[in-house]
């Protein structure tokens, strides 16, 4: 087994980035969503509210910047973003991620207009600076685990097979993308990432600590921005364990380093 693809996806529920590697740092790839888009309240917005966020697809530029495109309206200039957001104390606020709050920075108001106008609502984009810290759920983690805006947790790892068992399910079948995986990896039956606890990938290793329980952004077709049942309708039926339906590996860093795609997956 080795690993096939790697994502990022620097602001939270808007588009990713496909990568041929990547550093793991403690929070997960690195510049993987340290940005989030908030309400004026600084609770944070994603595709389950507004879909029409998956059509915002950020790209790294060859200068060391965050470009993000409205696919939805070709007419809209880009908006670029520093990667090297400097530390700003005076700057910090608190805002709020499901039942967690942490420290984050404003950016800038002119992102805040961009995406204001791009998705038709008044919001904020803020950073998530190295001082902030959002521990892991202390059900699943280990003291010292820490994340990003993610949902719960640093990484998603995904197997093809497990795509392709499901697709062979399915009357249309879909892409990877629609489950938002940090690691997707060939080789293996479908759904093996279930059974895993420590693996290393390349130099880094990992540890696997709760399943992926799916909410409704799978339903969100990423090309279109439009919603429908599947596939959550046909996963149900055969991955459904009391009332969460279960999908990919959310993972723990053991060790930090270079992933890249190619890495062959090994256990000790």
């Amino acid at each position: 087994m080795h690993i096939s693809g790697i994502f990022v996806y620097p602001v939270k529920s808007l588009g990713g980035i496909s990568l041929g590697e990547a550093r793991l740092e403690q929070r997960g790839l690195a510049f993987d969503r340290r940005w989030m888009i908030v309400d004026p309240h600084g609770v944070f917005i994603s595709q389950r509210e507004i879909p029409r966020m998956a059509l915002l697809q950020p790209s790294f530029s060859d200068h060391g910047t965050l470009l993000i495109s409205n696919r939805g309206d070709s007419n809209q200039e880009p908006l670029e973003i520093r990667l090297d957001t400097p530390e700003q104390p005076s700057n910090q606020e608190e805002v709020s991620i499901w039942d967690d709050t942490c420290q984050a920075n404003a950016v800038s108001a002119q992102a805040d207009a961009w995406l204001s106008k791009a998705l038709g609502t008044a919001c904020r984009l803020v950073y998530m600076p190295e001082s902030s810290r959002r521990p892991v759920d202390a059900k699943y983690g280990t003291p010292g685990d820490v994340v990003s805006f993610a949902d719960g947790y640093p990484c998603l790892i995904i197997g093809q097979a497990s795509l392709d068992d499901l697709n062979s399910r399915l009357a249309e079948p879909i892409t990877m993308n629609r489950f938002r995986p940090n690691l997707v990896f060939e080789g293996g039956s479908p759904f093996i990432e279930d059974e895993w606890r420590y693996f290393r990938a390349g130099e880094v290793s990992f540890r696997s600590v709760k399943p992926c329980a799916r909410c409704e952004i799978p339903t969100i077709n990423p090309d279109s921005s439009q919603r429908g049942k599947e596939p959550l309708t046909t996963l149900a039926q055969f991955r459904r364990q009391g009332h969460k339906i279960l999908f990919g590996m959310n993972l723990c860093p053991d060790t930090l380093g270079l992933i890249r795609v190619g890495d062959l997956i090994s256990f000790s």
